[in-house]
């Protein structure tokens, strides 16, 4: 019990002196930045510039007079940026005295040089319809997909690649429906069926048999 009573006024004094003590860590290393930010060539304010904490999600932005405040802690990294200007970046030391500082930032324009822009007068018609007529459209998409589902295509891809699972299980079932349709009898002979051999002439005319030698070469 005496122990725990000696803990209790162990926290009771020494935890508010160490808290107060951090405190006035932190609060010594606060500090007020505020300045104006202006143009290196001809020293004019500069208005919306970012100028933002790096590494925190903290920052501020200039107002018309190119005026600006914000609280930063002592070894932070403030980022300057505008459109066409260079970035500049400013650390705050960690010896400075006191909890103030101002800054006259300067910034530096950034030169960007953009394409050359080239403006022709406006074709006539006769300019118009001979230059649609003699552009090159090149293959797209949708004209590459027409191509590899054309008949010859296909034909092709059919007689080079074996049957998937379902071609093979639908001639399968096929095969068994048709023995079992002459079950206990002579199989039907497609020899004298006339149907069949209209359609074996429709099939040489269309070079499938041609297809199909042609295809066992891949």
């Amino acid at each position: 019990m005496k122990k725990i009573i000696l803990y209790f006024l162990f926290f009771l004094f020494v935890f508010p002196v160490a808290l107060k003590a951090q405190f006035e860590t932190y609060k010594d290393s606060v500090v007020q930045l505020y300045g104006v930010v202006m143009s290196a060539d001809s020293l004019q304010a500069l208005p919306s510039v970012s100028i933002m904490v790096k590494g925190r999600n903290q920052g501020t932005l200039s107002n018309d007079q190119g005026v600006f405040s914000i609280v930063v802690l002592k070894g932070d990294e403030i980022e300057f940026t505008s459109v066409g200007y260079k970035p500049k970046l400013v650390k705050i030391p960690t010896t400075l005295d006191g909890n103030q500082q101002s800054i006259i930032q300067l910034m530096v324009q950034d030169t960007v040089y953009l394409p050359a822009t080239i403006i022709k007068k406006r074709p006539t018609r006769e300019e118009f319809e001979r230059d649609f007529v003699n552009t090159q459209v090149p293959n797209d998409e949708q004209e590459i997909a027409r191509r590899n589902l054309s008949t010859e295509n296909l034909r092709a891809l059919m007689a080079a690649y074996p049957r998937d699972g379902r071609e093979a299980t639908n001639y399968y079932l096929k095969q068994n429906a048709q023995k079992y349709y002459s079950a206990g009898q002579l199989p039907p002979q497609n020899i004298f069926n006339p149907l069949a051999w209209a359609e074996f002439i429709k099939a040489w005319k269309r070079g499938d048999f041609k297809n199909k030698k042609s295809g066992s070469d891949y």
